[in-house]
Protein backbone atom coordinates (compact mmCIF):
# COMPACT_ATOMS: atom_id res chain seq x y z
CA UNK A 1 0.00 0.00 0.00
CA UNK A 2 1.36 3.62 -1.36
CA UNK A 3 2.04 6.32 1.62
CA UNK A 4 0.37 9.20 1.96
CA UNK A 5 1.68 12.39 2.81
CA UNK A 6 0.10 14.68 4.98
CA UNK A 7 -0.42 17.97 2.47
CA UNK A 8 1.70 20.82 3.82
CA UNK A 9 0.75 24.58 2.75
CA UNK A 10 3.33 26.60 1.34
CA UNK A 11 4.90 28.68 3.84
CA UNK A 12 3.60 26.90 6.29
CA UNK A 13 5.78 26.68 9.57
CA UNK A 14 4.63 23.37 10.76
CA UNK A 15 7.27 21.12 12.13
CA UNK A 16 9.75 24.64 12.37
CA UNK A 17 10.58 24.64 16.16
CA UNK A 18 9.27 28.29 18.21
CA UNK A 19 11.81 29.86 20.04
CA UNK A 20 10.48 32.37 22.76
CA UNK A 21 10.82 35.88 22.08
CA UNK A 22 13.22 37.98 23.39
CA UNK A 23 10.81 39.81 26.10
CA UNK A 24 9.10 36.18 27.18
CA UNK A 25 12.81 35.11 28.18
CA UNK A 26 13.52 38.92 29.45
CA UNK A 27 10.59 38.09 32.12
CA UNK A 28 11.42 34.64 32.72
CA UNK A 29 14.63 35.07 34.32
CA UNK A 30 13.33 37.39 36.73
CA UNK A 31 10.56 35.06 37.63
CA UNK A 32 13.24 32.19 37.98
CA UNK A 33 15.52 34.19 40.22
CA UNK A 34 12.37 35.31 42.36
CA UNK A 35 11.60 31.88 42.92
CA UNK A 36 14.92 30.67 43.54
CA UNK A 37 15.56 33.00 46.39
CA UNK A 38 12.78 32.71 47.93
CA UNK A 39 13.44 28.90 47.78
CA UNK A 40 17.05 29.42 49.11
CA UNK A 41 15.42 32.19 51.99
CA UNK A 42 13.41 29.26 53.20
CA UNK A 43 16.10 26.81 53.08
CA UNK A 44 18.34 29.36 55.14
CA UNK A 45 15.98 29.85 57.65
CA UNK A 46 14.97 26.26 58.33
CA UNK A 47 19.00 25.58 58.23
CA UNK A 48 19.44 28.34 60.85
CA UNK A 49 16.66 27.04 63.28
CA UNK A 50 17.97 23.12 63.18
CA UNK A 51 21.82 24.15 63.63
CA UNK A 52 20.92 26.53 66.84
CA UNK A 53 19.32 23.53 68.52
CA UNK A 54 21.80 21.27 68.21
CA UNK A 55 24.45 23.45 68.42
CA UNK A 56 23.11 24.67 72.09
CA UNK A 57 20.91 21.47 72.58
CA UNK A 58 24.02 18.77 71.46
CA UNK A 59 25.74 19.21 75.18
CA UNK A 60 23.15 19.19 76.85
CA UNK A 61 22.64 15.34 76.09
CA UNK A 62 23.70 12.81 78.40
CA UNK A 63 23.06 9.56 80.02
CA UNK A 64 21.13 10.93 83.07
CA UNK A 65 19.33 13.71 80.68
CA UNK A 66 17.49 11.12 78.66
CA UNK A 67 17.27 8.35 81.40
CA UNK A 68 16.38 10.56 84.26
CA UNK A 69 13.47 11.90 86.29
CA UNK A 70 12.53 15.84 86.79
CA UNK A 71 13.33 17.26 89.75
CA UNK A 72 12.18 20.79 91.49
CA UNK A 73 9.08 21.29 88.75
CA UNK A 74 11.01 20.37 85.93
CA UNK A 75 13.94 22.53 86.44
CA UNK A 76 16.47 19.87 87.20
CA UNK A 77 16.69 16.15 85.98
CA UNK A 78 16.25 14.67 83.14
CA UNK A 79 13.16 14.01 80.60
CA UNK A 80 13.11 10.05 80.35
CA UNK A 81 9.31 10.46 81.35
CA UNK A 82 8.37 12.85 78.56
CA UNK A 83 10.41 10.82 76.38
CA UNK A 84 8.39 8.00 77.11
CA UNK A 85 4.70 9.88 77.24
CA UNK A 86 5.19 11.63 73.54
CA UNK A 87 6.26 7.80 72.22
CA UNK A 88 3.57 6.36 73.52
CA UNK A 89 1.08 8.87 72.12
CA UNK A 90 3.15 8.91 69.13
CA UNK A 91 2.69 4.76 68.95
CA UNK A 92 -1.19 5.03 69.90
CA UNK A 93 -2.39 7.43 67.54
CA UNK A 94 -0.88 4.85 64.92
CA UNK A 95 -2.41 2.03 65.80
CA UNK A 96 -5.81 3.86 66.18
CA UNK A 97 -5.30 6.78 62.86
CA UNK A 98 -3.36 4.50 60.49
CA UNK A 99 -6.30 1.97 59.24
CA UNK A 100 -8.94 4.19 59.78
CA UNK A 101 -7.56 6.62 57.63
CA UNK A 102 -6.50 4.01 54.95
CA UNK A 103 -9.79 2.29 55.03
CA UNK A 104 -11.80 5.94 54.43
CA UNK A 105 -9.35 6.69 51.61
CA UNK A 106 -9.73 3.11 49.51
CA UNK A 107 -13.24 4.11 50.51
CA UNK A 108 -13.83 7.46 48.78
CA UNK A 109 -11.38 6.25 45.82
CA UNK A 110 -12.68 2.97 45.09
CA UNK A 111 -16.06 2.40 45.97
CA UNK A 112 -17.52 6.17 46.46
CA UNK A 113 -20.06 6.76 43.78
CA UNK A 114 -18.86 10.59 42.09
CA UNK A 115 -22.00 12.75 43.42
CA UNK A 116 -22.54 15.94 45.52
CA UNK A 117 -22.36 13.40 48.98
CA UNK A 118 -19.02 12.38 48.01
CA UNK A 119 -17.66 16.09 46.94
CA UNK A 120 -19.15 16.94 50.06
CA UNK A 121 -17.48 14.36 52.31
CA UNK A 122 -14.12 15.51 50.50
CA UNK A 123 -14.63 19.36 51.48
CA UNK A 124 -15.04 18.50 54.92
CA UNK A 125 -12.26 16.40 55.02
CA UNK A 126 -9.79 19.19 53.40
CA UNK A 127 -11.53 21.61 55.30
CA UNK A 128 -10.34 19.63 58.71
CA UNK A 129 -7.26 18.86 57.54
CA UNK A 130 -6.78 23.24 57.45
CA UNK A 131 -8.30 23.48 61.45
CA UNK A 132 -6.26 24.61 63.86
CA UNK A 133 -5.17 22.06 66.29
CA UNK A 134 -6.69 24.28 69.47
CA UNK A 135 -9.93 23.42 68.18
CA UNK A 136 -9.29 19.94 68.15
CA UNK A 137 -7.79 19.93 71.65
CA UNK A 138 -11.48 20.94 72.57
CA UNK A 139 -13.24 18.48 70.87
CA UNK A 140 -10.62 16.15 72.68
CA UNK A 141 -11.57 17.65 75.91
CA UNK A 142 -15.40 17.70 75.43
CA UNK A 143 -15.51 14.09 73.98
CA UNK A 144 -13.30 11.75 75.37
CA UNK A 145 -12.22 13.71 78.57
CA UNK A 146 -16.02 14.80 79.40
CA UNK A 147 -18.95 13.18 77.31
CA UNK A 148 -16.88 9.75 77.23
CA UNK A 149 -15.73 9.76 80.96
CA UNK A 150 -11.97 8.69 79.77
CA UNK A 151 -10.92 11.31 81.72
CA UNK A 152 -7.36 13.38 81.22
CA UNK A 153 -5.62 10.07 79.76
CA UNK A 154 -3.27 8.75 77.28
CA UNK A 155 -6.24 7.28 75.13
CA UNK A 156 -8.00 10.58 74.82
CA UNK A 157 -4.43 12.29 73.88
CA UNK A 158 -4.09 9.49 71.02
CA UNK A 159 -7.72 9.77 69.98
CA UNK A 160 -7.55 13.26 69.81
CA UNK A 161 -4.63 13.44 67.87
CA UNK A 162 -5.88 10.94 65.76
CA UNK A 163 -8.87 12.87 65.07
CA UNK A 164 -6.48 15.77 64.18
CA UNK A 165 -4.52 13.81 61.52
CA UNK A 166 -6.90 12.14 60.25
CA UNK A 167 -7.99 14.31 57.73
CA UNK A 168 -4.50 14.87 56.42
CA UNK A 169 -3.72 10.70 55.80
CA UNK A 170 -7.14 10.62 54.16
CA UNK A 171 -6.47 13.29 51.44
CA UNK A 172 -2.77 11.66 51.00
CA UNK A 173 -3.53 8.28 50.94
CA UNK A 174 -6.34 9.20 48.05
CA UNK A 175 -4.01 10.63 46.05
CA UNK A 176 -1.93 8.05 45.98
CA UNK A 177 -4.69 6.28 45.25
CA UNK A 178 -5.61 7.82 42.47
CA UNK A 179 -2.22 8.29 40.86
CA UNK A 180 -2.09 4.51 39.98
CA UNK A 181 -3.48 3.62 36.52
CA UNK A 182 -6.72 2.85 35.87
CA UNK A 183 -5.00 0.30 33.17
CA UNK A 184 -4.49 -1.53 36.27
CA UNK A 185 -8.21 -1.78 37.84
CA UNK A 186 -9.26 -2.49 34.09
CA UNK A 187 -6.32 -5.42 33.08
CA UNK A 188 -7.40 -7.16 36.57
CA UNK A 189 -11.46 -6.89 36.35
CA UNK A 190 -10.92 -8.41 32.40
CA UNK A 191 -9.09 -11.31 33.83
CA UNK A 192 -12.12 -12.05 36.52
CA UNK A 193 -10.53 -11.07 39.41
CA UNK A 194 -13.47 -9.30 42.01
CA UNK A 195 -13.64 -6.01 43.03
CA UNK A 196 -11.31 -6.42 46.75
CA UNK A 197 -9.09 -9.07 44.84
CA UNK A 198 -8.09 -5.87 41.99
CA UNK A 199 -7.90 -3.29 44.76
CA UNK A 200 -5.88 -5.26 47.04
CA UNK A 201 -3.49 -7.11 44.87
CA UNK A 202 -2.92 -4.56 41.94
CA UNK A 203 -4.14 -1.35 43.32
CA UNK A 204 -2.76 -1.08 46.80
CA UNK A 205 0.96 -2.27 46.60
CA UNK A 206 1.79 0.59 43.68
CA UNK A 207 0.10 3.00 46.07
CA UNK A 208 1.49 2.06 49.53
CA UNK A 209 4.55 4.08 49.39
CA UNK A 210 2.44 7.62 48.51
CA UNK A 211 0.18 6.31 50.99
CA UNK A 212 3.03 5.26 53.99
CA UNK A 213 4.94 8.84 53.41
CA UNK A 214 2.04 10.35 53.98
CA UNK A 215 0.66 8.77 56.94
CA UNK A 216 4.09 8.54 58.76
CA UNK A 217 4.15 12.37 57.75
CA UNK A 218 1.28 13.41 59.50
CA UNK A 219 1.96 10.98 62.54
CA UNK A 220 5.04 13.07 62.70
CA UNK A 221 2.95 15.68 63.04
CA UNK A 222 1.01 14.71 65.83
CA UNK A 223 4.52 14.21 67.52
CA UNK A 224 5.13 17.73 67.90
CA UNK A 225 1.64 19.36 68.66
CA UNK A 226 0.99 20.92 72.01
CA UNK A 227 -2.66 22.31 71.81
CA UNK A 228 -4.44 19.09 71.51
CA UNK A 229 -2.48 17.17 74.60
CA UNK A 230 -2.79 20.40 76.54
CA UNK A 231 -6.25 19.62 77.17
CA UNK A 232 -6.72 16.05 76.93
CA UNK A 233 -3.43 13.96 78.56
CA UNK A 234 -0.02 16.89 79.35
CA UNK A 235 0.31 17.12 82.98
CA UNK A 236 2.70 19.66 84.21
CA UNK A 237 4.91 17.59 86.47
CA UNK A 238 4.73 13.83 86.91
CA UNK A 239 7.95 12.57 87.75
CA UNK A 240 6.64 9.04 87.04
CA UNK A 241 5.89 6.50 84.11
CA UNK A 242 2.74 5.75 82.42
CA UNK A 243 1.27 2.33 83.78
CA UNK A 244 -2.14 1.93 81.68
CA UNK A 245 -4.12 4.01 78.83
CA UNK A 246 -6.09 5.85 81.54
CA UNK A 247 -2.96 7.35 83.13
CA UNK A 248 -1.37 11.11 82.19
CA UNK A 249 1.56 11.37 80.95
CA UNK A 250 4.09 13.98 80.73
CA UNK A 251 4.85 15.10 76.94
CA UNK A 252 7.98 16.86 75.20
CA UNK A 253 5.84 19.33 73.34
CA UNK A 254 4.01 20.55 76.49
CA UNK A 255 7.25 20.11 78.66
CA UNK A 256 8.92 22.46 76.64
CA UNK A 257 6.63 25.10 76.52
CA UNK A 258 6.03 24.84 80.22
CA UNK A 259 10.21 25.64 80.36
CA UNK A 260 9.76 28.28 77.68
CA UNK A 261 7.20 30.14 80.02
CA UNK A 262 5.74 28.94 83.48
CA UNK A 263 9.94 29.38 84.50
CA UNK A 264 10.90 32.27 86.53
CA UNK A 265 14.03 32.01 86.02
CA UNK A 266 14.27 31.26 82.04
CA UNK A 267 18.37 31.69 81.81
CA UNK A 268 18.55 28.87 84.81
CA UNK A 269 16.33 26.31 82.58
CA UNK A 270 17.31 27.68 79.06
CA UNK A 271 20.01 24.58 79.10
CA UNK A 272 16.56 22.20 79.43
CA UNK A 273 15.02 24.01 76.69
CA UNK A 274 17.35 23.21 74.63
CA UNK A 275 17.98 19.71 74.97
CA UNK A 276 14.28 19.70 75.21
CA UNK A 277 14.21 20.96 71.60
CA UNK A 278 16.63 18.83 70.35
CA UNK A 279 15.47 15.64 71.47
CA UNK A 280 12.02 16.54 70.33
CA UNK A 281 13.79 16.99 67.08
CA UNK A 282 15.18 13.70 66.99
CA UNK A 283 12.28 12.13 67.31
CA UNK A 284 10.29 13.91 64.55
CA UNK A 285 13.37 13.33 62.60
CA UNK A 286 13.42 9.39 62.83
CA UNK A 287 9.98 9.74 61.69
CA UNK A 288 10.30 11.27 59.01
CA UNK A 289 12.91 8.98 58.00
CA UNK A 290 11.27 5.99 58.78
CA UNK A 291 8.62 7.65 56.38
CA UNK A 292 11.59 7.51 53.86
CA UNK A 293 12.80 4.51 54.05
CA UNK A 294 9.38 3.16 53.90
CA UNK A 295 8.49 4.59 50.49
CA UNK A 296 12.12 3.85 48.99
CA UNK A 297 11.54 -0.14 49.85
CA UNK A 298 8.03 -0.20 48.34
CA UNK A 299 8.97 1.51 45.04
CA UNK A 300 11.93 -0.83 44.66
CA UNK A 301 9.03 -3.67 45.47
CA UNK A 302 6.55 -2.36 43.39
CA UNK A 303 8.38 -0.18 40.31
CA UNK A 304 6.20 1.13 37.80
Amino acid sequence: MAQIDAYVPPNSDVGTPRWPSMNTRLLAKPAIWTLRGLTYGVVLVVAYIVVDIVWKGAPVLSWEFISGFPARGGTEGGILPAIVGTLCLVLGTTIVVLPLGMACAVYLSEYARPGRFSNLVRLAIVTLAGTPSIVFGLFGLGLFVLFLNFGSSILSGCLTLACMVLPTIIVASEEALRSVPVSLREGSLALGATKWQTISRNVLPYALPGMATGAILGIGRAAGETAPILLTVAAFYLPRLPRSIFDQVMALPYHLYILATQQPDLEKVRPLQYGTAFVLLLIVLSVNLVAVSLRTHFRKKYPW
